[in-house]
C-alpha cells in the first residue's frame, strides 16, 4: 500500500497560538492507507524494542468481533492478521483490546462475556510465537466472577510481560451475578490489579494495587529503569477522580499517590482514563480533568521515575473532551495529542511550560463511536491511528518531528 495525500499542517490562527514557543519547523502529516475494512474501530499501536510500529483494531463481520493486527513496513501496513474471533465478545468505545509484541512472543487480549448481566465479561488473553499462529485464550483473572475486567495495559517486561487491569470482583453479591441489567448487584468497588505473566500466558506474580479506583476509565502504565509504573483514575469516598501512580520499587508496590491533587469530584465515571511515556526514569503522565467545572488537559513530568511531579502543565485550548496519549521524547519534551471537540491536536510541550504550534492531526466527532485516538513514535516518526466516525473505519497517518 502506497502513502498518499502528503499535507502541511498549518498553526492555528495567530491568536490562538500566541504564547507558543513556535521554534519547531512545521512537519508534514502523510496519510496512510489504512489496512482495515468497514466497520472497523477501537484501534491500538505499539512500537517494539526494534522501532517496529504495530497497529491492532476490531471489526464487525455478520455479527461476528475479529480482532486483527498490521505491521508498518515502507510500503505501509501489511495485509491484516486475525488473532482472534468471536460473537459474545464485549466491544466497547473506551475498552479497547490491544497487542504487543516482544523478542518474538505475542500477546493480545479482548473482552469475553461471562454472563447474562450486561457488564459480566472476562479478559481472554491470547499468545502466539510467529504472530501468525495463535493460542487459544486462557482467562487472565482466576477470581471466576461475572462480573466486569478491562481497561486493561500489557507491556514487555524483561523476558515476560506485564499486564495491569480494572477488576470487578468485589463489586458483586454472591448470588447476583446473573442479574441484568445496568451494574446490578454491585456491592463493593472497582479494583485495580496487575500480574506478570509468561510469553505462554502463565502468571509468574499477582497483586493488588488499589481497593477502590474508578469504574471505566483505561489504566496506563511504563517500565522505568526502576520498574513498573501504573496510573490511573481513583476514587475516594467522597467521589474525587484524581489520577494516582503506583510503583514497583525493590519488589515492593507503593502506596497510591496523587499525581496532581486537582480534587475533581464526580459521582460517575467521566470515561477518560490517562496515558504515561517514559525514558529510564523520566516520565510524563498526560490527563483529562474538570474540576471545578474547567475541563482541561494536563501534563506533568518527573525525573525520578515517578515518585514527584513537577507542577502539570495545561495544554488543550479551552473545550477540550479529553481522550489524551503522549510519547516522552527527552527529559525535557513530550508529544501531546487529546481531542478538541471533534478535532484530534497534538502539540510539543516542554518541561518548562512552553509549547510549539498546535497540529490538526484529523476532524473526526466528540461522539463515543468515534473512540480514543492512538499515537506512537518509532525513529523520527510519530504515527497516529483514529476511528473516522463518518466512514466507520480507522485512517492512520505519520508526521516526522526529527529525534
Amino acid at each position: 500500500m502506497k502513502n498518499k495525500n502528503i499535507i502541511a499542517i498549518a498553526c492555528l490562527l495567530a491568536t490562538a497560538c500566541s504564547g507558543d514557543k513556535n521554534t519547531l519547523e512545521q512537519p508534514q502529516l502523510t496519510y496512510i492507507n489504512s489496512p482495515a475494512g468497514l466497520s472497523s474501530a477501537e484501534p491500538f499501536l505499539f512500537t517494539d524494542s526494534q522501532d517496529q510500529v504495530f497497529l491492532s483494531w476490531v471489526e464487525k463481520q455478520e455479527g461476528i468481533s475479529q480482532l486483527k493486527f498490521s505491521k508498518l513496513e515502507t510500503g505501509g501496513w501489511t495485509e491484516p492478521t486475525m488473532i482472534a474471533s468471536g460473537n459474545a465478545w464485549f466491544v466497547n468505545w473506551a475498552d479497547y483490546p490491544m497487542m504487543t509484541t516482544h523478542n518474538g512472543n505475542y500477546v493480545a487480549h479482548f473482552l469475553d462475556k461471562s454472563g447474562e448481566s450486561t457488564y459480566a465479561y472476562d479478559v481472554k488473553l491470547v499468545t502466539s510465537t510467529d504472530g501468525k499462529n495463535w493460542n487459544n485464550p486462557i482467562t487472565l483473572h482466576d477470581d471466576k466472577k461475572q462480573a466486569e475486567h478491562g481497561f486493561v495495559t500489557i507491556l514487555p517486561y524483561g523476558d515476560n510481560f506485564f499486564v495491569t487491569w480494572l477488576d470487578g470482583r468485589n463489586t458483586v453479591m454472591e448470588g447476583m451475578e446473573n442479574m441484568a441489567g445496568d451494574h446490578s448487584g454491585h456491592h463493593g468497588a472497582m479494583s485495580l490489579r496487575a500480574a506478570v505473566i509468561d510469553p505462554t500466558g502463565k502468571k509468574i506474580n499477582e497483586w493488588e494495587l488499589d481497593n477502590k479506583t474508578c469504574d471505566c476509565c483505561q489504566t496506563t502504565a511504563t517500565i522505568t529503569s526502576n520498574g513498573p509504573v501504573v496510573v490511573y483514575r481513583d476514587r475516594s469516598d467522597e467521589e474525587i477522580r484524581d489520577m494516582s501512580i503506583v510503583r514497583l520499587v525493590n519488589n515492593e508496590w507503593t502506596t497510591p499517590q496523587p499525581v496532581h491533587v486537582d480534587e475533581w469530584n464526580i459521582a460517575g465515571c467521566p470515561v477518560n482514563g490517562p496515558r504515561i511515556s517514559s525514558m529510564d526514569n523520566n516520565v510524563a503522565v498526560a490527563w483529562f480533568t474538570a474540576a471545578s467545572d474547567t475541563a482541561q488537559v494536563n501534563v506533568a513530568f518527573s525525573l525520578n521515575g515517578g515518585e514527584a511531579f513537577e507542577e502539570p502543565i495545561r495544554i488543550d485550548e479551552g473545550k477540550p473532551i479529553g481522550r489524551v496519549d503522549i510519547v516522552l521524547l527527552d527529559a525535557d519534551r513530550a508529544v501531546v495529542s487529546w481531542m478538541e471537540g471533534s478535532a484530534i491536536k497534538a502539540r510539543i510541550i516542554h518541561r518548562n511550560g512552553e509549547k510549539d504550534s498546535l497540529w490538526e492531526i484529523a476532524n473526526s466527532s466528540g461522539a463515543r463511536s468515534s473512540g480514543f485516538p492512538q499515537m506512537t513514535k518509532a525513529g523520527d516518526q510519530l504515527l497516529f491511528a483514529w476511528t473516522d466516525d463518518k466512514e466507520k473505519t480507522l485512517k492512520t497517518a505519520s508526521m516526522s518531528i526529527g529525534r
